[in-house]
Order: structure tokens, then sequence, then C-alpha cells
């Protein structure tokens, strides 16, 4: 596993290729919508799909503390996919969700889809600072520096010789840092959408997830003065 490092707010960020972010000098690592039980949210709605996302997402979140050992664990948002999805947890996923919560200090920043987890450990905010970056779920045009957010589910897509690849990716430019969805039934937004567009009207990179590596290329939004579709 090759992470990229980046600096964004003079400071030096490792981005994963599992779609996290570490923050050496904070021994800090930040994860963006988890999205944990959308799939029981779509059987109460009649939708059939297997169960196991929330699982899925524990054993992607679980590789990332063993990897990066992180002293504080910052979750963008949309931890849950809806209000009462911290409440459908299986036990045996609550249980492990607060071991991770007991031995590092878990920070949940409330995104649009869930409020403050019930029953969990750690703390819940509307947006969290450290040093000269800022943590938020969504975020708007405008000035800012050193904002690291979530929200879209960024992905990218790359042609090669035998057909379009579309994976994840993370966005960067001077200012801010976009964090794709680490949840196992999360989809995306393509970059070239103007809602991603508008965030970053100078351009910057794309860091394509790929398998134990990110792939980077330069980044050129399409821009539009239509506001940004919720997520």
């Amino acid at each position: 596993m090759t992470p990229a490092p980046v600096h964004l707010a003079g400071e030096r960020l490792m981005l994963d290729p599992d779609g996290a972010l570490f923050w050496p000098a904070q021994k800090l690592l930040a994860v963006a919508d988890l999205h944990f039980e959308k799939g029981s949210a779509a059987a109460v709605q009649g939708s059939l799909l297997p169960p196991w996302d929330t699982r899925a997402t524990l054993d992607r979140l679980a590789a990332l503390l063993r990897r990066y050992k992180p002293e504080t664990v910052v979750a963008l948002g949309d931890s849950f996919h809806d209000a009462r999805g911290a409440l459908r947890l299986h036990p045996h996923d609550l249980a492990r969700l607060n071991l991770f919560a007991g031995a590092h200090r878990f920070v949940w920043v409330l995104g649009n889809h869930d409020p403050e987890p019930q029953g969990l450990a750690g703390e819940a905010v509307e947006e969290w600072r450290l040093g000269p970056l800022r943590f938020v779920h969504q975020t708007r045009p405008g000035p800012t520096v050193g904002e690291i957010c979530g929200h879209h589910h960024p992905k990218a897509h790359v042609q090669t010789r035998a057909a379009t690849v579309s994976r994840p990716c993370f966005v960067l430019d001077a200012k801010r840092l976009m964090l794709p969805a680490l949840g196992a039934y999360t989809g995306g937004l393509d970059v070239r959408d103007p809602a991603i567009g508008n965030l970053f009207p100078r351009g910057g990179r794309v860091f394509l997830l790929g398998k134990d590596r990110l792939f980077s290329f330069a980044y050129q939004p399409i821009r539009t003065r239509q506001p940004a579709p919720p997520a």
C-alpha cells in the first residue's frame, strides 16, 4: 500500500489508496461518508439488498486503523445513512464500532443524512478544527484555506486500452481537499459535474484510487452558476 503525500495549508498529509486521509504530525485519520446501515434503510423501503454493507465498511475502517494506528479519527459526516441508522446496527457491529471509538478519539462531524450518533462513543460536532485545518461534511463555494470535506462522493473516469475505468477519487487544490466515500454501498458523483467543479474553480489534481496506489492527474472542472444538488 503506497499513500500519496500532498500539502494543504502548510501541512503534509497522506492520501491512502483505500480512500482515507492520514495527518502524520497529528496522528489523525479522516474518513468520509461511511453511510452505515444503507442496506437496512433500503430494506425498509422494499429494496432487497444484501445487509452486509456495515460489516464491509467496518472491515475497511479496521484495516486503516491497523495501518496507521491514529490517536484521533474524524468521520466527515453521513456516517449513518439515515436518522435511525445507529439504532438498526447489529449488536456485533455496534460493539465493534464502540471498540474502535474506545481505542481512539472519535470525532463525528454531522452530515446531512445523520444526526448525532446514538449509543456510540465519541464526540459529535458540526465542524472540527485542528491547527490550520477545518474538517466539515459539506463545503460551499467561496474563500477558504485548509478545508477537508466529503459529501459529494467524488469519482473520476480514466480511459485505458481495454475500457473506461471509473473509480472513487480525492480532489485537491490549494485551498481544500475532498475525500471519496468510504462506505461499501456508496455511489459517486463525476468530478466533471458542476456541483464539484464550482468548488475547485481554478482546477487542481485528482487522485484516483487504485489497487495499492493512487493515480494522479490534472483536474480542470466544468463550472456553472447552478446550485449544487443535494447528495
